[in-house]
């Protein structure tokens, strides 16, 4: 008797597995992601033209301030890597997902390239990317001091 009863609950559990992948895949159906990336580049010559003087600025800071359909307002942080690339992600459900958003470099951690290069505090944008793509905003930069004499 108790082998036919773990037989039957065999099919059973099978059944219940498989309605709770069903609901798990119903769920990620309606889920929705972003990603934002940029570039931190060191204008050596602070010329605003990168060009083979220019070196990428590996662990600066960017803020990425994001507001939802919902009108819940989100604040990134993120940091470049080695490539001098910021990436800042989010999955969410599609009917909270980014309506707009402000990116703005934040510091930079390079002993010579400190000073904010170009004038706009932030690039403003409306992220209206299908889920699973990515919204590329213009390269930030940053430049030192004084610049090299090879520069002049």
């Amino acid at each position: 008797m108790a082998a036919a009863k773990a037989e039957a609950a065999g099919p059973l559990r099978r059944a219940l597995f498989v309605l709770a992948v069903l609901a798990l895949l119903l769920v990620a159906a309606e889920a929705w992601t972003g990603e934002i990336r940029g570039h931190v580049v060191c204008d050596v010559c602070g010329d605003a033209a990168i060009g083979p003087e220019d070196h990428v600025l590996e662990g600066a800071e960017v803020a990425v301030l994001c507001i939802t359909r919902s009108g819940e307002v989100i604040n990134y942080q993120a940091f470049t890597n080695s490539k001098g690339v910021y990436i800042v992600a989010e999955t969410m459900p599609e009917s909270d997902r980014w309506e707009s958003c402000l990116a703005r470099p934040i510091s930079s951690f390079h002993q010579h390239c400190t000073k904010r290069g170009d004038t706009h505090s932030g690039v403003k944008f409306t992220y209206s990317k299908p889920s699973g793509n990515s919204h590329t905003v213009k390269t930030f930069l940053y430049k030192p001091a004084n610049a090299p004499l090879y520069c002049s």
